[in-house]
């Protein structure tokens, strides 16, 4: 019987997902939390296999980071992460055993959830590619800058942000529209896994500082166990 605790600010994603993992005959829904702290607490009394986090809650990398750091013996799996290299490797960073993509099925979820507590991985060919690519980075003792998942037009927005410009400023310099832009500004944090703007600025300088030799261009079936 695979013991979970499942982790969202969303009640009604909570109580929909008790609701289908209660009727998993190996499955047993032990708890659930609405935060970090209920998940911590939650973890040391229910000792659970696998705990769910769901990854658009606030600070949802730090909870698996503490989680992993209280009781590393636990198997967390991230859900709803968007399915780029910077969303996984910043997932599997963080200490996940595995991820449920956005667009996944209960099914899946239930499949990674029993992939999770036998300690194997559910990930797919592209996926798989870029935590190899990750692995061969560290070996070498380099360290990929952070906004490589972006494309050339978000970089080239980014690094607007970064110079203080506004939504209105970026779009009449680059000659597109305002609500483009907006547009292009959501996939940035959603990519970089930020909520602010603001953070923008700080994650490029994080950039620079890791790779000083990077500089962005100046133009404008089912998957497979490892």
């Amino acid at each position: 019987m695979v013991r979970i605790l499942i982790v969202g600010d969303v009640r009604l994603y909570r109580e929909g997902l008790v609701l289908h993992l209660s009727g998993v005959p190996e499955m047993c829904v032990v708890a659930v939390a609405a935060d970090a702290a209920d998940a911590l607490s939650a973890t040391s009394t229910h000792l659970p296999d696998v705990v769910l986090v769901d990854l658009a809650m606030p600070e949802a990398l730090a909870t698996i980071r503490a989680i992993g750091d209280a009781a590393g013996h636990v198997r967390v799996v991230a859900l709803a992460v968007p399915e780029t290299e910077h969303a996984v490797i910043s997932c599997a960073e963080a200490g996940v055993a595995d991820y449920i993509t956005r667009d996944a099925s209960l099914d899946d979820l239930v499949a990674a959830v029993s992939s999770a507590a036998r300690g194997e991985l559910i990930v797919s060919p592209r996926m798989a590619a870029s935590l190899l690519r990750r692995v061969s980075a560290l070996a070498a003792g380099q360290e990929p800058p952070r906004d490589a998942a972006l494309t050339q037009r978000e970089r080239e927005i980014a690094r607007h942000i970064d110079e203080g410009l506004s939504n209105k400023q970026i779009a009449a310099r680059l000659g597109i529209e305002v609500a483009t832009v907006k547009n292009h500004v959501h996939n940035i944090l959603e990519k970089l896994q930020l909520h602010h703007r603001r953070d923008v600025s700080a994650t490029i300088a994080h950039a620079r500082r890791a790779v000083p030799a990077y500089r962005a261009p100046e133009s404008g079936g089912r998957e497979v166990r490892r």
